[in-house]
C-alpha cells in the first residue's frame, strides 16, 4: 500500500547489550516499505515519551530480559507513511496520526485476546522490549494495535498518555471504586502517579483522589495539588503514614490504593490503610521485590489485590479521547532524542517530576 519518500537511514538511540550506555546512531537502518509484512506499518515519529520501563529494559534488572541490540521506547506519536502489502481490513491508513504503545501487537485470537486482555497474550510483541521501539525516527508497528490520535490533540501531550496515562486509567477503571471514594496514589509525583492524580479527578472517573509519597517534596507536591489532588502527604516528613491517611478519610481508610511506586513498602502499607472491602491495585513493577502483606488483615478486611498491567486497545482509545478533550493534564518537559542518556540519569535519581517527551531530529 502507498508510501512516501523514505530515507534508508535515520537517527536512533541504541543499547547494544544489556547494561551498556546509550549510543545515538545517525546511520541506523530504516525498514523499507517493501519489507513490511502484512499487518505491519511504518510510522514516522514526531516524538516519544520516556518511561521507567525503558530504564529497566536497558539495565536488564527485570525477571524478563529485553532483546539486544535494542531501540527502546514505547510512547511514540507519528504519521503512518507505509503499510505492508496484502494487509486486509486495516483500521488505519497512510497519513493517519497514530500512537505506539508498550503492547505493539497480539494474536487477537487466543483466550486472553478474546477476553480483552491482549496485553496478556502469550504471543504479544512489546515495543522497546521484544521489538524495536520509539527512540528512532521511523518505527515498524502493527495496524491492529496503533491508537488513532484525535485531530487537535498535541502530539507531545498525547505521547505520555499512551503508556502512563493508559496504565493508570485502566487501574482506576478496575479499582472497584465509585464516585466520591478515596484513592491513594503512592508515587504520585512521578510519571504514572501524577497522571493518576489527574485522571482520578475527571468527570468520567472519580470525585476525589488522595495523593502521597513524593520523594523530592516541593516540586512533586505542587504538581499533584495543581492537578487536583485533594490531599498530599510527604512520606519523608510524615511520622505515621497509615494514621494520617485514616484521619483524612474519616477514620475508615481509603477505598483503593493505586501503587505506582516501584518498591515493596507501598504494597505492605496499603493493606494497613485500606478500609474494609478496599482494593489494592498493583501497578508499579519493581524488578525483584515481593508483595509482603498481612494475610490475616487481607482476609479479615476483605481486601482485594489486583494486578493491573498496562491496558488493552479499548483502554487506550478511551484514555486518549479523555485527554484530547482536555480533561486530563499531563505535565511534561520537552527535550531532544540526543538527550536520552541525561534523562535516564535524572530518572534514576528520582529527580524528574511529571514526564519527559523527546522530539525527533528534523
Amino acid at each position: 500500500m502507498g508510501s512516501q519518500a523514505i530515507p534508508d537511514t535515520q537517527t536512533a538511540a541504541v543499547v547494544s547489550h544489556t547494561g551498556s550506555a546509550i549510543e545515538i546512531q545517525s546511520d541506523f537502518p530504516v525498514t523499507s516499505p517493501r519489507d513490511l509484512a502484512p499487518g505491519e506499518c511504518l510510522v514516522k515519529l514526531h516524538c516519544t515519551g520516556v518511561c521507567h520501563t525503558d530504564l529497566h529494559a536497558a539495565f536488564g534488572d527485570w525477571p524478563l530480559q529485553a532483546k539486544t541490540p535494542l531501540v527502546g521506547g514505547h510512547e511514540g506519536v507519528g504519521d503512518i507513511v507505509a503499510i505492508g502489502n496484502n494487509t486486509s481490513h486495516s483500521p488505519v491508513k497512510v497519513g493517519d496520526r497514530v500512537g505506539i504503545k508498550w503492547l505493539a501487537d497480539s494474536c487477537l485470537h487466543c483466550e486472553q485476546c478474546r477476553k480483552g486482555r491482549e496485553q496478556n497474550c502469550l504471543d504479544a510483541k512489546l515495543s522497546g522490549f521484544t521489538v524495536d521501539g520509539t527512540f528512532q525516527q521511523y518505527v515498524v508497528s502493527y495496524v491492529n494495535h496503533v491508537t488513532p490520535i484525535p485531530d487537535g490533540f498535541d502530539s507531545n501531550a498525547a505521547a505520555s498518555i499512551l503508556c502512563a496515562g493508559v496504565t493508570v486509567y485502566r487501574a482506576i477503571k478496575y479499582s472497584q471504586t465509585s464516585l466520591g471514594d478515596w484513592i491513594v496514589l503512592p508515587g504520585a509525583g512521578g510519571g504514572l502517579g501524577h497522571l493518576g492524580a489527574s485522571l482520578s479527578n475527571t468527570p468520567k472517573s472519580l470525585d476525589f483522589a488522595l495523593s502521597l509519597w513524593a520523594h523530592t517534596g516541593a516540586d512533586k507536591k505542587k504538581l499533584c495539588l495543581d492537578l487536583g489532588a485533594d490531599k498530599w502527604i510527604d512520606f519523608e516528613e510524615c511520622k505515621d503514614l497509615v494514621g494520617e491517611i485514616k484521619a483524612i478519610t474519616g477514620g475508615l481508610g481509603a477505598h483503593s490504593a493505586l501503587v505506582t511506586a516501584a518498591s515493596s513498602a507501598g504494597y505492605k502499607q496499603a493493606i494497613e490503610y485500606l478500609r474494609g472491602g478496599g482494593t489494592l491495585m498493583a501497578v508499579g513493577l519493581p524488578g525483584n521485590a515481593t508483595l509482603d502483606a498481612s494475610i490475616f488483615f487481607t482476609v479479615y478486611k476483605s481486601i482485594s489485590i489486583l494486578g493491573s498491567y498496562v491496558g488493552n486497545r479499548q483502554d487506550s482509545v478511551e484514555a486518549v479521547e479523555i485527554a484530547a478533550r482536555g480533561q486530563v493534564k499531563c505535565m511534561f518537559s520537552v527535550k531532544g532524542l540526543k538527550d536520552l542518556a541525561s534523562v535516564y540519569e535524572g530518572m534514576t535519581k528520582g529527580a524528574v517530576a511529571g514526564r519527559i517527551v523527546l522530539e525527533m531530529p528534523k
